[in-house]
């Protein structure tokens, strides 16, 4: 089953944290686990949310546990406002 994770955040450099994130999917290279949207709020603005599709489950904890990912979220922490908040969503249908 697919799962999705959505997690949601304030900043106020959202360049900088865009730089750190391609940054990030360069050193990842191929092993990358899944595929990522970073969105921003229209309504709230400051408000973001990275919205990440894996295979699994399982392939998203292998993801979240390997320390580049781990360095990742520590430099992003620097760049927000306020810790995210995270939705773990398990993927039961697609519609279009």
């Amino acid at each position: 089953m697919e799962f999705v994770q959505i997690v949601e955040f304030r900043t106020s450099d959202i360049e900088a944290l865009r730089a750190r994130g391609r940054a990030y999917e360069q050193e990842m290279g191929d092993d990358r686990a899944g595929a990522a949207m970073v969105c921003a709020d229209r309504d709230n603005p400051g408000r973001y949310f990275i919205i990440g599709r894996f295979s699994s489950y399982d392939d998203a904890m292998r993801n979240s546990d390997d320390p580049r990912t781990q360095a990742l979220a520590g430099d992003m922490a620097k760049l927000t406002e306020g810790p995210p908040t995270f939705y773990n969503l398990d993927l039961i249908e697609e519609i279009g």
